[in-house]
């Protein structure tokens, strides 16, 4: 069925005759991504290929930007808002090679699959959004279609982050190739980590009473956290929020030395509106009423803050706050993707939500644009040594895409002079 797809992919593609667009093109720059590693601050070289395959399929623009994230346009007649189709090129890493059936790096097409790290998290739906773009090109659409191909997805969506607060003009809706299984996705819960340190003071494990030691404390820290867990609110669509003590790190380090500082680590799935300063406010309430007072010891919550450094070279200190989102199911954009959907797949469209996080916390949990997702492949495959992509779901999204990029269009002409804000109503947008 698949023909030149169940060959030997070569180890390097070479370019191809300008303006192939077939689907099996499409699948072979899938494969020839999925060859270049490309871990968190490492997407370089990956970045370098979708450039030169953007230019080489006539994008109009095609470039990197200071975050390393690679961001492409085909310019459209100008009679319709932007659609902005997304994808992060970074990938988590692959663990023990030899724990995977295929190479995890080989972009092997076998059975009917395309396997390896990134086939459907997420350089196949990538590929297939590249090709989506480039074959609309022809006609021009009604508006502009831009790409933003992110790095760092994989911890926070930092590229993400960058990109959507450097916008020269807001797109009007955006639609991500995150794995979906031909669903339509409408939202997730947001990701938060804080910090409880708990500090003391240092003394040699031989003489424990001259110093205070903030292990002491971490009882009371645990069970205050349980309380506070319990008590997450809950949204009928997206879940309950939860927070989960994690990592527990202490310093000095060594075994023999009572130490000055421990610090805890909290994973929070939270919902949409979820602040950082008021719950690092109430934590630190809770934790004052729950831990009782011991001599040298101080409790502090710390909000969470990570460092990334580009491949190109800039780094930037920022919050990890990945913020949830949810669209409203009568929303003008997430009727007309169901409308294409139903056009292009044949069926009725389930729409449905992420359990994991994507780069819409930020498109749309922050700057309140539409998002959607809509790609092949199974959310459970993702970051596993299992990962593979099914060239029949694969086609049928390749076929869907531009019959979503002009139908969400059109709605967006449609409800011209509307506040289409995507964040659910039910729930209040931070800042």
């Amino acid at each position: 069925m698949y023909g030149l797809l169940e060959m030997t992919l070569p180890r390097r593609v070479e370019r191809a005759p300008a303006r192939d667009l077939s689907f099996e093109r499409c699948m072979q720059f899938a494969a020839d991504l999925i060859r270049i590693p490309s871990l968190p601050g490492q997407e370089e070289a990956v970045a370098r290929r979708i450039v030169d395959e953007l230019r080489m399929l006539g994008f109009d623009e095609a470039r990197t930007d200071r975050a390393g994230n690679v961001v492409g346009r085909v310019v459209g007649r100008g009679q319709a808002p932007a659609v902005m189709l997304s994808s992060h090129m970074d990938v988590v890493d692959v663990g023990d090679p030899a724990s995977w059936e295929h190479d995890p790096w080989g972009g092997v097409v076998e059975g009917g699959f395309l396997h390896g790290r990134g086939a459907m998290d997420v350089k196949g739906p990538l590929a297939i959004q590249v090709y989506a773009a480039a074959r609309l090109a022809r006609e021009r659409p009604a508006g502009d279609v831009r790409v933003i191909f992110s790095v760092y997805e994989e911890k926070g969506g930092w590229g993400m982050m960058h990109h959507m607060e450097t916008l020269d003009a807001r797109p009007g809706a955006v639609i991500l190739g995150e794995a979906t299984a031909l669903d339509l996705c409408t939202g997730h819960r947001g990701h938060a980590e804080l910090a409880v340190e708990v500090h003391g003071v240092a003394a040699h494990a031989s003489n424990p009473a001259l110093g205070a030691n903030p292990n002491h404390a971490l009882p009371y820290v645990l069970l205050a956290l349980r309380e506070l867990a319990a008590g997450q609110p809950q949204d009928g669509v997206l879940g309950r929020a939860t927070v989960t003590p994690t990592v527990i790190e202490s310093w000095p380090r060594s075994g023999n030395v009572i130490p000055d500082r421990v610090r805890l680590t909290l994973d929070m799935r939270v919902l949409p509106g979820w602040d950082e300063g008021e719950a690092v406010h109430e934590l630190g309430a809770l934790l004052a009423e729950r831990v009782p007072a011991l001599p040298g010891i101080r409790v502090e919550v710390l909000p969470g803050r990570v460092t990334h450094r580009a491949w190109t070279g800039w780094e930037d200190e920022h919050s990890n706050f990945t913020p949830g989102f949810l669209m409203p199911g009568e929303h003008p954009v997430v009727e007309a993707a169901a409308s294409a959907l139903r056009q292009a797949l044949g069926r009725e469209t389930t729409i449905r939500q992420w359990k994991f996080g994507t780069d819409g916390g930020h498109s749309c949990g922050t700057h309140g644009i539409p998002t959607i997702g809509f790609a092949p492949g199974m959310e459970l495959l993702a970051h596993t040594n299992r990962e593979r992509l099914e060239l029949a779901e694969a086609r049928k999204a390749f076929d869907a895409y531009p019959v979503l990029i002009r139908e969400v269009q059109a709605a967006l002409v449609a409800a011209r002079g509307l506040a289409l804000r995507g964040v659910h109503p039910r729930v209040a947008v931070a800042g």
